[in-house]
């Protein structure tokens, strides 16, 4: 388990770093929008481009986000019950959720898009719309940020049989508070 553990670790730092590098999208998408905006009322200058790459930001921040918010237990979720479970009855609802849901999701949907980056990749897509940016960028984000997603859902399903197992101590809210 101890090794186990290390990897979970390890896949934590990953999207830790990630989550924290994340922030910076949004600065960037803000900027770019402010700056079309502004070249668009102001100098009658616009690009298809520009409004791309908008939303290509804003769907990054999204995927790459997911996996630390997921380690942040930041999900929406609806606690009408599981709130008032014991811990050890949420770690099992946690890890089978995890194995049953999450990372068969997950795994389907990087496949299917890797599939699509590079079907994209191989025909180099472009956007339809003139001045448009090539479309592989982000569908290249679609299997980075699942797979994330499916590692820090391993990550936690680790850290959920670690606790069931007393490998963790046990009577904590969450089993990463103690990792």
């Amino acid at each position: 388990m101890k090794g186990l553990l290390a990897f979970s670790r390890g896949i934590d730092a990953l999207n830790e770093g990630i989550g924290r590098l994340v922030p910076w999208l949004v600065l960037a998408a803000v900027l770019i929008s402010a700056g079309n905006a502004a070249a668009r009322y102001g100098l009658d200058l616009s690009s298809n481009a520009w409004l791309e790459i908008q939303w290509y930001l804003f769907a990054a921040l999204f995927l790459f986000a997911a996996a630390y918010t997921l380690k942040h237990n930041g999900h929406v979720r609806i606690d009408v019950l599981y709130a008032r479970f014991p811990p050890r009855v949420r770690a099992w609802i946690d890890l089978l959720g995890a194995l049953l849901f999450l990372l068969p999701m997950c795994a389907l949907i990087a496949w299917l898009g890797w599939k699509g980056f590079l079907a994209s990749f191989m025909v180099n897509e472009v956007s339809p719309d003139a001045g448009g940016l090539p479309r592989w960028p982000i569908k290249l984000a679609i299997p980075i940020g699942f797979g994330l997603l499916f590692l820090q859902g391993v990550s936690e399903a680790i850290k959920q049989l670690a606790f069931l197992t007393g490998h963790l101590p046990l009577g904590t809210e969450r089993a990463e508070e103690t990792v």
